[in-house]
Parts: structure tokens; sequence; C-alpha cells
């Protein structure tokens, strides 16, 4: 296929939306271009197994950061999928909209038009939720939204202990209240990964307009002049042009998404002339602005035997999949992430910056377990970190891995953060709902309790939620920094936009597979030059002292 009109680069969270979108009326000609492969692994499709997919080098690219100056040099793991669906196949699955504040935030930093009020059509246009209530949720969208069973007893502890403890509960945090603990949303359905793969694409490639290129590099996006007017791609070993009739739209992640635009020539310009890089337009804002969520668990030996701890043997885990294979039911249908809380971290904090994921087993992202028997946990981190890294070129090489550096922990509010999170996660395994399962603390340990000691332990244990984003910044048109207009367009250039979880100006609270589908749906409508969705005018709940109280 050697032209469309809509050129898409990358089949991920953002790009099948936009995929399923502008080739809707039948009018445009679109091409998804995918570098990765099929999506038909069993261990992508069975929720409970997505640790399989985020550590196989078949499905993801296996990034890395350069050594991280604030975390003693290590060098984090940063996950992002190659595969048909990109992160949203093979990630947990949580289903976080973000808080109303975050888009109205985007808004004031330049984002004109995706302020709360905006985003909340395009949220409720993409979903159907089996449980969120109305006039907040959607009903008829391709993305399916669910919850988990909760059968298992500790679930039940972690929310009790949390109204214990003093905090709201919450009936649905993707509604109007956020604050607070209860059940966690999932993108799940009938026992499968419901990935944008799976909601979006997969039904779409049924039209005649909407093609799909996989296994194809995209090594730069071609310009005449100012214009783009295609890609350049490798497939089977040989070079190729794609022309973009209309337009070429960058939806390749937070990570190559600003590593191709300055592997063609935007970006910043001396970083570009060290590459021996043209420089088409010099915008130092492409690769900068480089934002994450980090975590740490917090872990606690089981006295009852009823974690999930012992189906992480080889045998247990082989017979959970049996039961999935044939039935998609049982332990194999959830992500087990089934319970959470979304709470402040101190008095004058306005609306909710730590989030709990609360597991009833206690167990590492790389499956590797903490509890020789039973065993639960909290992965808790805070949600709007001040620190601000960048991705970089490692050359011109387009199949080189770029440099990336989050700058983890380089502000001294992050190291408070995370003190404050460790104490407030103890108070609430403290509770006398958790009395009846409590045993040792397995991480951090009894043993660490100063604020050294608890530094100590986050320098050499903290990880990555693995939610880039922010690296071609949206803001206004005169913004120097900025590298896309509130169009999506990038600035400085024609015909060419960039549409995924880079485009954020700040990070959203929780998990970023949401929002990142929410900028595909919008976008999709700024591209076709269609009215966008009305305004809703519904307020958050916003806790009624949170200036002066911490819950």
């Amino acid at each position: 296929m050697g032209e469309a009109d809509f050129v898409i680069i990358g089949a991920g969270s953002a790009g099948c939306a936009l995929a399923a979108r502008l080739s809707e009326d039948g009018r445009n000609e679109v091409l998804v271009v995918e570098f990765g492969g099929s999506d038909l692994s069993p261990f992508i499709q069975m929720p409970a197994a997505f640790s399989v997919p985020m550590n196989t080098a078949r499905y993801d690219w296996g990034y890395r950061t350069e050594p991280e100056p604030h975390l003693g040099g290590r060098r984090l793991a940063c996950p992002r999928g190659k595969v048909i669906g990109g992160s949203s196949s093979i990630n947990g699955m949580v289903f976080v909209r973000g808080h109303a504040r975050d888009f109205d935030a985007w808004e004031a930093m330049g984002a004109q038009g995706w302020s709360y009020g905006d985003v909340l059509p395009y949220f409720r246009r993409m979903e159907t939720s089996h449980v969120g209530a109305e006039p907040w949720r959607g009903r008829e969208g391709p993305l399916h939204v669910t919850r988990g069973s909760l059968r298992n007893p500790l679930y039940a502890a972690f929310i009790e202990a949390g109204e214990q403890a003093g905090y709201p509960l919450t009936a649905d945090y993707n509604g109007a209240a956020q604050e607070g603990f209860g059940p966690m949303e999932m993108t799940v359905w009938r026992g499968l990964r419901w990935s944008a793969a799976n909601a979006y694409l997969k039904p779409a490639l049924k039209r005649a307009n909407l093609s799909l290129m996989n296994r194809t590099l995209v090594e730069r996006i071609v310009f005449e002049g100012r214009r783009a007017v295609g890609i350049e791609v490798m497939r089977d070993g040989r070079r190729e042009t794609i022309r973009a009739r209309r337009e070429v739209i960058l939806s390749a992640s937070a990570i190559n998404s600003p590593k191709l635009l300055m592997l063609s020539g935007i970006g910043p310009a001396a970083h570009l002339g060290e590459a021996g890089i043209e420089v088409i337009a010099d915008r130092p804002g492409v690769g900068a602005n480089l934002q994450d969520h980090l975590e740490v668990y917090v872990q606690q030996e089981c006295t009852q035997p009823v974690s999930l701890n012992p189906h992480l043997s080889i045998v247990g885990k082989g017979r959970i999949g049996l039961r999935w294979l044939v039935s998609r039911a049982g332990l194999g249908a959830s992500n087990h992430f089934e319970a959470c809380s979304f709470i402040r971290s101190a008095p004058g904090v306005e609306y909710p910056d730590l989030q709990m994921h609360f597991l009833p087993a206690a167990v590492r992202y790389d499956g590797k377990a903490a509890a020789k028997a039973h065993g639960y946990q909290i992965h808790i981190g805070p949600m709007r970190s001040p620190s601000r890294g960048e991705v970089r070129l490692a050359g011109s090489d387009p199949a080189a891995a770029p440099k990336i550096r989050f700058n983890y922990m380089s502000h001294e509010k992050d190291w408070a953060d995370f003190r404050a999170a460790i104490r407030l996660t103890r108070e609430i395994f403290r509770q006398p709902a958790f009395a009846p399962f409590a045993g040792p603390e397995l991480a951090p340990g009894a043993e660490v309790d100063s604020d050294e000691a608890i530094d100590a332990f986050v320098r050499e244990e903290v990880e990555s939620a693995y939610h880039p984003c922010g690296t071609c910044r949206m803001g206004a048109a005169d913004d120097a920094n900025a590298v896309v207009d509130p169009e999506c367009r990038v600035i400085g250039v024609e015909g060419l936009r960039v549409v995924d979880s880079s485009i954020f100006p700040q990070i959203t609270n929780g998990n970023l597979n949401g929002p990142s589908i929410m900028v595909g749906e919008k976008a999709s409508d700024l591209i076709l030059g269609r009215a966008p969705l009305p305004r809703e005018n519904l307020d958050p709940v916003l806790s009624a002292n949170w200036q002066v109280s911490q819950r």
C-alpha cells in the first residue's frame, strides 16, 4: 500500500482509537503502521498473565533508562508495547481516567479545550461502563470497563481498613469522587484483556478503507519543505516510502514519538546537529518534560491461607491457565487489582496525590514471590512528582534505542512524598480489619523506620509504574517549549500531528491507558474538523476540609 489519506504511526492505545474513528464514515483511507506483530498469544489475552508479555522481548521494546543519578545509578525498566494494541496489550489493565483537576491543569498550561468539562464527553464516548453511574459514565462505547468479583476476603479487609483509618469510601473513583477507598476497574471483558486492539482496531479492520501494516519499522517522516507528506519505512529488508495525502499522525508512545520527531529533523537544534540530522523545525521541547509514576511495594505476610501466593507455582499457574483456556473464567480472568484507593498525602493538598493498588499476594512485577507461603501488598506511589527527565537520540540510526533519563527523585518533595506514602500505607495495615490476617512486614521491614532508612529503601527498591508521558507537550502555539498545539498539530510544520500520552502537559492521577485512549478519541474530531462534543458541567467531589486536614 503506497499511500493513504491518513497514515498513523503506531497501533497503540491512542492509535487504535484514532484508526477506528478516522475510518468510521468510510470517506477516508487510513493506514496504520506498526512495528510489532500479532497479539493472539494467550499470555496477552489472559488478564492474570500480564507480567509475561511485559517481560517478553517479542512484545516489548525492552527499553531501559540511563543510570539514574538519584537512585544510585540504577537502570530501570521502561516497557513499551511492541505488538498490536501497543502498551494496552502488555499493561496491567487498570482503568483510571485521572482526576478532574488534572485536565483543568492541562488547560491552565496552554491546552485550550482540554479541561475536564471538555474531555469528560470523550471518556463517556469511549467506554461501556458496567457499573459506574450516569451522567459520569458511558454506556455505548467500544471499551468495556468492568470490576473484579472481590471474592478474596483481603479486598474487603483493605477497603474496611481505609474506612477505619478515617478515609472516605468511593463507589466510583472514575465518577464523581476519586478520593477514597473502593473497588478498582479494569479493561477486561468476558475473561479477555480488552485492549485498544480488541476494542477498536480489530472491529474497524473489517472496513475496506482501513489497513494495517505491521512488522514495519518507521525510520523517519518525509517532508517536502515544511510539510509532512509521508513516512520512510523498513519492511522485509526493503526501504519504502508511504505517502499521506492528508496527514501523518504519530502515535508511537512517549518514548518513540519524540525519537521519530528528532530523527525527522524536529527537536532541539543543537542535539540534532550532534547526531548529524538536518533541522526542519527547532523545537527544544521535543523529548523534554518526561514524567512517570514511581511506586514501592509495602508487603505483609498473611497468617491465613487466603492469598494468591500458592497459585504462583508452575503447577498453580498451569491450573489457572487451563481453566481459563477452557472457560475464560477463574483466577486467570482477572488482573487481581480489584481494590484501590486515592488519598491525599497532607493537609493543603486539594485532590489525591497518592495511589494505592491492593493485591492479595506478595509478588513483584517480574513474577517473583516475596512470601514463602501467603502474603499481600499495597503498591504505593505519589502522583505528581516535580521531577522531569528527557528522551534523546543515541545517534542517527533509526534502529537504535533512544537514551532515556527520567531524573527520578531529583526533588526533595519526591523523598518527602514517599516517606509519607509508606507511613500512611503501614497505618492501613495496622487497622483492625487486617488483624485476622497480619503477619510480619516483609517490605520495607519493621526495622526500616527512620527517614534515612526509608530513603535508602526507596533508593534501592523503587520501581517505575510504567506511565511515561509528556515528551511532546501540548501548549499554546506561541509557547517556545510546546511541541503540539491544542489541536495536536506539531508546531512549526504542516501535515503532522502527535496523538498519544507524549502530548500530556502534566501526568494524570493513576494509570495512563484511559487518558491515552481519550486523547485518540478527542483528536479524531479535531483531525476531521468536527465540532467537539458539548462540554459537560459536572463538578467533582472534593474533600470539604482539604485545606486543613489530610483526610
